[in-house]
């Protein structure tokens, strides 16, 4: 099979990024991206999508962080999509129940090529540390339209912010890895239309 990875940049007038995918990686991941905690989730998503991940991010922290989680977002999402091509032979779906404590979340995913998110996390905490927990659904939104991923992230139970949102993370890059294997009885992409 082919190599499966992608290098984007993305420059704006508020963030410049670099990320570089390995779909067929191992778990490792060199992340900076100035925001701690958004670095710690990051590598969950590599750590549990068995992913070789490299995200270097430079944004107007000065201001917030929205910018920087926003944008590495939309890089990674074209990363993956980029990275996976025509999406033949893999499975397609992926889906994962992560607990953490008392925590519960579920995220099931769909390399549709029609990039939509359902998101039902319940955050009583404004913040986990400095990062503003509202952050979440927008990096999730930009992951998924620019993957063209169908995304539903929902939370089952859970009253610790950073417990709900950290096992969102590692279902998330569970369900990534589960959706892009290769599977030998596919041929072709998996669609009765021929395309995704």
């Amino acid at each position: 099979m082919d190599k499966r990875s992608a290098i984007i940049e993305r420059a704006t007038s508020e963030t410049q990024i670099s990320i570089t995918v390995d779909i067929d990686g191992d778990g490792q991941s060199e992340i900076v991206t100035g925001v701690g905690f958004f670095d710690h989730m990051l590598t969950q998503i590599a750590r549990h999508g068995l992913l070789h991940l490299t995200i270097s991010a430079n944004g107007d922290l000065h201001i917030d962080d929205h910018h920087t989680v926003e944008d590495v977002g939309i890089a990674l999402g074209t990363a993956i999509g980029k990275a996976l091509g025509d999406k033949k032979g893999i499975v397609r779906y992926g889906h994962s129940f992560v607990p953490m404590d008392e925590a519960l979340v579920l995220c099931a995913l769909d390399f549709s090529g029609r990039g939509h998110l359902e998101y039902a996390l319940e955050l009583k905490a404004q913040k986990i540390g400095t990062f503003d927990t509202e952050l979440v659904l927008e990096f999730f939104r930009a992951v998924a339209v620019n993957a063209g991923i169908t995304l539903h992230i929902r939370q089952f139970a859970g009253s610790n912010a950073h417990h709900i949102v950290e096992a969102a993370f590692k279902a998330f890059g569970r369900a990534l890895d589960a959706a892009t294997r290769y599977d030998d009885r596919v041929t072709g992409v998996p669609s009765s239309k021929g395309a995704l």
